[in-house]
């Protein structure tokens, strides 16, 4: 089990951190879009139909791939207090139920997401002209990584015992491998 960690680890710190670079330039685009909308509208008093669409849509991408890094690096949100009182038997449980029940949902995410792609492919967006399909895919990659990286902390917990972190990564770092 602890070779399957090591082999996750390095299979997916390199996924985790294009995931990450992903969302940043994701958010730099919005913010350019943004701007560029505000810049039209107040100074050249002809607001670009395309800005608010395609910020709304890279701000999807950006939230469930920086959510998605969160899951695997451990720092979303918890109830550290009752896993810092609970006993370690008991703290386990609650870790490995939370994995469980993160993995579970994400892949729903996932299913629900690719079902509204779907269903949502053959209109056009308002404002811009690609499918509305193209809203939903955030939660179907989102989706998928969170599962990812949460079987990751599940395989981690079982081989590790305690410590959810990636192999190899210590706390409050990015996510590559040492």
């Amino acid at each position: 089990m602890i070779a399957l960690s090591k082999t996750l680890a390095r299979l997916l710190a390199p996924i985790s951190r294009a995931a990450l670079w992903t969302a940043a330039v994701g958010l730099v685009l919005m913010t350019l879009a943004v701007a560029w909308q505000v810049f039209g509208r107040k100074v050249l008093n002809d607001s670009p139909t395309w800005t608010e669409p395609g910020a709304l849509l890279l701000m999807s991408w950006f939230i469930l791939l920086g959510g998605a890094v969160g899951v695997r690096e451990g720092d979303h949100l918890g109830f550290e207090i009752g896993l810092h009182y609970a006993p370690a038997p008991l703290r386990k449980l609650m870790r490995l139920t939370t994995h469980v029940l993160v993995c579970i949902f994400a892949v729903y995410m996932m299913i629900y997401g690719w079902q509204l792609t779907a269903a949502t492919w053959g209109s056009k967006m308002a404002g811009i002209n690609i499918p509305q399909g193209m809203d939903y895919l955030p939660l179907v990659g989102g989706g998928f990584l969170i599962a990812l990286f949460s079987f990751e902390n599940l395989v981690n917990l079982i081989a590790r015992g305690d410590d959810t972190r990636p192999a190899g990564i210590p706390a409050h770092t990015t996510s590559s491998v040492e």
